[in-house]
């Protein structure tokens, strides 16, 4: 049998698309579950949350964060099905990356040049390069467990999917603790962390998930 006429048969048997839909949510769930209690049982929530959570840079960066952590999940919910199109649930990913991209832009016009730096490297960058790795490895590891049992066709791209999911998942719950909220901050500090747990994700992907 020809290996595109294995993958169109896994991708039409509708029992394992099923188990594998609920493994997935399972995935996130405890991924999830515990990257939040280990942030809660250490670093904790801000101590000044309840009252700067509605102002418009700490709300954005919650936001922005979740958003990148839901379309990724829905990434790699796709990407470990053979068969399945990937195109648009990745060219969403753009979403997160424009607004961004805004935000930083609108910061620049609006403070003057001399504070631009202060905003850039906030307080904690160095806590961020390692607390949002830290908070990423309970959710990578269910998600490339989950991925193991499906059959995603390109491995490296699957674990750079659970590793770009995994990162902003941990960088959402991080950003409940962060106390630095410039978009400068966010779009330099939490981009490194995402990205270097979306690379340990690939390379783990390559070995992982060969079929």
């Amino acid at each position: 049998m020809k290996t595109d006429d294995l993958i169109t048969l896994m991708a039409q048997d509708a029992p394992v698309r099923l188990r594998y839909s609920r493994g997935m949510m399972l995935a996130l769930g405890v991924g999830i579950v515990l990257s939040a209690l280990l942030l809660t049982s250490t670093v904790g929530l801000r101590h000044n949350l309840a009252s700067v959570v509605e102002t418009p840079r700490v709300f954005f960066k919650i936001m922005v964060t979740v958003l990148l952590a839901v379309l990724a999940a829905r990434l790699v919910s796709r990407i470990g099905r053979p068969g399945a199109a990937t195109r648009l649930p990745a060219l969403l990913l753009v979403v997160p990356v424009m607004a961004v991209s805004a935000a930083v832009f609108t910061e620049l016009v609006a403070l003057p040049v001399a504070s631009w730096r202060a905003n850039w490297l906030g307080g904690n960058a160095l806590f961020c390069l390692f607390f949002v790795p830290l908070l990423s490895l309970a959710p990578l590891a269910a998600l490339l467990f989950i991925l193991r049992n499906g059959a995603p066709e390109n491995p490296t791209s699957a674990g750079a999917a659970a590793g770009l999911a995994a990162g902003a998942i941990a960088a959402a719950i991080y950003a409940w603790h962060c106390p630095d909220d410039s978009p400068l901050f966010l779009a330099t500090w939490y981009t490194i962390a995402i990205g270097a747990v979306t690379a340990v994700g690939a390379l783990l992907g390559r070995r992982l998930l060969r079929w």
